[in-house]
């Protein structure tokens, strides 16, 4: 399977590429349980360890031909029996339920294999009584063979880092970009509450003129229009924004390139009420005109100051 930018097609052309189900195999050791984790971010319902000839069966039980756009990830290995002559059945009979199926085969070479093994400490698990992991590795390479030829994407991992994997797998089988496929949480938080632990970027705008000494914004938050207003349309905001823009332009498509699934922001004043909310506000409108998938929140707005008295925010 030719590896494509989802940035180049439209979201259309990636549903169409994307098939109903998706069957992982390959060798023991070469990161199937990795490839699953990468599936399962991906939406996809997922099922370990599966025997072929229930891979229709399950299909149909979760409604994967009934239009609900889900999709089916499961993984095989020669621990069911007959793996490839089921495995053949089984995609002539997904083709005749008008189910499209994808074959991934991982492998990697006996040396990475074997130190795997021996820094996790596990026997292989085709190893017969006395066998040793090297032979086992031998039998089973051979035995997949034809499940090898037959598979449409195959991905050595014995120099793969897992982001790379996770990656690979998500520019083939997910219906989003990548930047869709991250998760950016963008938050405004008070200083004065206490900083987040949680966040992978932090930026204080305490320096920003604060609404707080206006009588009137006092109680309102960054949330209301006027508030907004005052810190958004300062000279001062604009210098700021552009900048603070510019350093996400540059650092987003790293964490991208990365897979990083999940990417926290936060945005600090002194209360959480008035500047910081304001700016995550237009952070997370920014990063959604760049066609990033945003959620925001206000860890601290529950606090606002009500009162007209009480300290700066």
């Amino acid at each position: 399977m030719a590896e494509m930018n989802p940035q180049a097609i439209t979201a259309a052309e990636l549903a169409d590429r994307v098939p109903d189900i998706v069957i992982i195999t390959g060798m023991s050791g070469s990161g199937r349980t990795q490839a699953m984790h990468v599936f399962e971010d991906m939406g996809y319902f997922c099922i370990d360890n599966l025997p072929p000839s229930l891979v229709l069966q399950l299909a149909q039980l979760v409604g994967i031909n009934t239009g609900v756009g889900r999709h089916l990830a499961v993984t095989c290995d020669l621990r069911s029996q007959g793996l490839f002559d089921e495995l053949l059945d089984v995609i002539v009979s997904l083709e005749a339920h008008e189910m499209t199926c994808k074959v991934v085969y991982l492998e990697a070479s006996d040396e990475v294999l074997m130190r795997r093994y021996n820094e996790n400490r596990r026997r292989h698990p085709l190893a017969k009584p006395g066998e040793s992991t090297a032979d086992a590795i031998q039998r089973e390479r051979v035995q997949l063979r034809k499940v090898r030829d037959r598979a449409d994407m195959i991905i050595d991992t014995s120099r793969l880092r897992v982001s790379a994997l996770r990656t690979r797998l998500r520019l083939a089988f997910s219906e989003l970009t990548a930047q869709q496929l991250m998760d950016v949480q963008v938050f405004s938080f008070g200083f004065k509450h206490g900083m987040p632990v949680e966040a992978d970027i932090m930026i204080d705008v305490r320096f920003l003129p604060n609404p707080f000494y206006d009588p009137e914004m006092r109680t309102m938050t960054g949330l209301d229009e006027k508030v907004s207003t005052f810190v958004l349309e300062h000279p001062k905001t604009k210098e700021f924004l552009t900048a603070w823009y510019q350093l996400l332009d540059a650092v987003m498509p790293g964490y991208v390139a990365e897979g990083k699934p999940q990417l926290s922001i936060a945005i600090g004043c002194t209360g959480g009420q008035h500047r910081s909310v304001a700016i995550a506000e237009a952070t997370a409108r920014y990063l959604e005109r760049q066609q990033y998938h945003v959620s925001i929140s206000h860890r601290d707005l529950a606090r606002a100051n009500k009162t007209a008295t009480g300290e700066a925010h």
